[in-house]
């Protein structure tokens, strides 16, 4: 059986290094995801120019977006740090696991933007009709949906990344939605 270790700062390029810097620098530590991507001497850096480009959406709605499909992908690790990124963001921890299971009736944009992002991931982009008329009459635009989508295919890469190796979460780990709602 394949062991997936996180690679030291020693253990990668240049490059990388200087990048565990800045991330060092920004948020007090690497996480252990974008080490994970330093093994590879392009990945991380092309990981954080996609995660770090500009967006139409509010930092709010991606966290909509990263929670959703990490909870229909199943990956802990994604679940655990957008948690955390979620009450940086303003959400209760209530709303968090509401937007988890699939809604956020607390808000009825943000509830037409959470059940559009599940119906995507769910339907490999092929949302049904009515989210897509709800996600519009929300007020969202084709920007916005194209925007979605982007950080859709960017929380599936790292969701994919952390099922295949399995690697230990740095962030408090995410309840999940069954112990939460029992």
């Amino acid at each position: 059986m394949q062991n997936f270790n996180v690679p030291t700062r020693e253990e990668v390029s240049e490059n990388n290094q200087a990048i565990f810097d800045n991330l060092k620098g920004a948020l007090g530590f690497v996480p252990n995801l974008y080490a994970y991507y330093a093994k590879n001497d392009t990945a991380l850096a092309d990981y954080l120019a996609l995660q770090n480009r500009k967006s139409t959406l509010k930092a709010k709605e991606r966290e909509i977006i990263n929670l959703v499909t990490s909870q229909i992908n199943g990956c802990r690790y994604c679940q655990s740090a957008h948690t955390a990124l979620g009450k940086m963001n303003g959400f209760s921890e209530e709303q968090i696991l509401e937007i988890r299971g699939g809604s956020a009736a607390f808000d009825a944009k943000l509830d037409a933007l959470t059940k559009f992002t599940k119906s995507v991931v769910e339907n490999k982009g092929n949302a049904s009709q009515t989210t897509k008329d709800n996600f519009f009459a929300a007020g969202y635009t084709e920007a916005n949906m194209i925007d979605v989508v982007i950080i859709v295919g960017d929380k599936v890469i790292s969701n994919y990344i952390h099922n295949l190796t399995g690697f230990a979460i740095d962030f408090p780990l995410a309840p999940e939605l069954a112990e939460a709602t029992v």
